[in-house]
C-alpha cells in the first residue's frame, strides 16, 4: 500500500474546509487521532478518536456562516503547521488566525493542535 506524503494529507485536509467537502476528511485520520481545539481557553477541547474528530471537523466543514482560509503550509516530515484565518461572522472584525501543529503518519493524522491569538487583554511583560 502506498502512502500520501505528509503534504499531500495537508493539502486535502484543508481542501475539505476551503471546498467545503466532508468526505475529504475520510480516509485521512487515524483511528487513535487527537485533536485540541482552540477553544476554550486556555487549553482548548480535547477531541480523542477517529469518529469523533470526524464529527468535529465535519461540523465544520459544513458550517456555511463561517470560513477557514489556510494561508501558509510548512511541512518537516512528518510534521506540519497551517497557519490560517478563520472567519465567524460578516462583521469586519469577526475573524481571529491561528495555527495548527498536525502529526502525520503513514498518510493519516495522528495529531491536531489548534492555536490562535485571542480577543480581549492579555497582559504582556512590555506592559509593565
Amino acid at each position: 500500500m502506498s502512502f500520501r506524503s505528509t503534504a499531500e494529507v495537508i493539502d486535502r485536509f484543508n481542501r475539505a474546509f476551503v471546498d467545503r467537502d466532508r468526505d475529504l476528511l475520510a480516509d485521512l485520520v487515524a483511528e487513535d487521532c487527537v485533536m485540541e481545539s482552540v477553544q476554550p481557553a486556555p487549553t482548548g477541547e480535547r477531541v480523542t478518536g477517529r469518529q469523533a474528530c470526524l464529527d468535529w471537523w465535519g461540523a465544520l466543514v459544513d458550517d456555511r456562516t463561517s470560513r477557514f482560509e489556510p494561508q501558509e503550509v510548512v511541512v518537516a516530515g512528518e510534521r506540519a503547521a497551517i497557519r490560517w484565518n478563520y472567519r465567524y461572522g460578516p462583521g469586519p472584525s469577526d475573524w481571529v488566525s491561528g495555527v495548527n501543529l498536525m502529526h502525520v503518519r503513514d498518510g493519516q493524522i495522528i495529531e491536531a493542535l489548534g492555536y490562535s491569538k485571542t480577543a480581549g487583554e492579555v497582559p504582556l511583560a512590555t506592559d509593565n
